[in-house]
């Protein structure tokens, strides 16, 4: 039975990963790990885990993601983001391992009004996105059997994220200002859970840097529009400007990212943001577990 590794097993992405992995029990084992079972910013570590496990697939869905924090903690950031990833991809190839890594639409400047190739030019507008970018590089440097998912705007039922700020604030607030001037695509991760299990089922690897998101593309302020709708929330939003809601790290102003590669190599075909937002919003609201 082959093995997959998760590294970041207790964020987002490896939560939602967990969620499907009893429907995968028949052809592979999964370990999960978290900062506390394996800190990847540790060589020693790393190489002790994967002379112990060998798995044949690594998915790195850890990273350090406090984007304004970044700007003041930028050797933290490095040090997850790029080294740490520099190290685990040189573990996998020593193990044959394949890699797939996730990354962000962050690395891009957003300064364009097209959708973003994987081999358009990189302008990271903050130490996160640079920190990212950077360990993009050293993954596919390090080992040649690297598969980069950069995704955008992630959410999920899971941990701390928009769409469960906005829910709470929804429970707290008459009216808000949201950021309407920034344009992204909104995505769940349990599909980007999906996806990656389908690029794993693939018997035909493709390596390299791929785009997975929901799609359209949408605004913050339109993305919090439709999660009070699907709530049924009463919140009276205001749309605000970047220049009103100045944040320590800009954010790019349009990092829309397009997904025909994706579609085209593995046959993943991504949902409408709106349904899948829905599904999650449904779910949060049923538990009642929005904290």
């Amino acid at each position: 039975m082959k093995k997959i590794a998760v590294i970041g097993g207790n964020g987002q992405l490896g939560n939602c990963i967990q969620k499907i992995a009893p429907d995968f029990e028949s052809k592979y084992e999964f370990i999960f790990t978290d900062s506390q079972t394996l800190d990847i910013t540790d060589e020693d570590q790393i190489s002790d885990f994967f002379y112990n496990q060998k798995p044949h697939y690594c998915i790195n869905a850890s990273a350090y993601t406090a984007v304004d924090l970044a700007e003041k903690e930028s050797e933290k950031a490095f040090a997850v983001n790029a080294y740490g990833v520099a190290s685990l991809a040189q573990a996998c190839a020593e193990n044959k391992t394949v890699l797939i890594h996730v990354s962000t639409d962050y690395v891009f400047g957003g300064e364009t009004n097209l959708c973003y190739s994987e081999d358009d030019f990189t302008n990271p507008t903050g130490v996160y996105g640079a920190s990212k970018r950077e360990g993009e590089e050293l993954a596919l440097e390090n080992n040649p059997q690297t598969i980069i998912i950069r995704t955008s705007w992630l959410y999920s039922e899971f941990n701390k994220n928009f769409v469960k700020t906005m829910l709470n604030l929804f429970g707290q607030k008459e009216e808000l200002g949201v950021v309407a001037d920034q344009f992204g695509q909104p995505t769940n991760a349990n599909d980007l859970a999906e996806a990656i299990m389908k690029i794993i089922e693939n018997p035909r690897k493709i390596f390299g840097i791929f785009h997975f998101s929901n799609y359209p593309e949408t605004t913050w302020f339109d993305f919090a529009g439709k999660i009070a709708e699907f709530s049924d929330s009463s919140v009276k939003l205001n749309p605000l400007t970047t220049d009103q809601y100045p944040t320590p790290a800009k954010r790019p102003a349009r990092s829309t990212m397009c997904l025909d590669k994706i579609e085209e190599v593995y046959a993943i075909e991504p949902k409408y943001w709106e349904n899948s937002l829905e599904d999650c919003v449904r779910i949060l609201t049923e538990s009642q577990s929005v904290s």
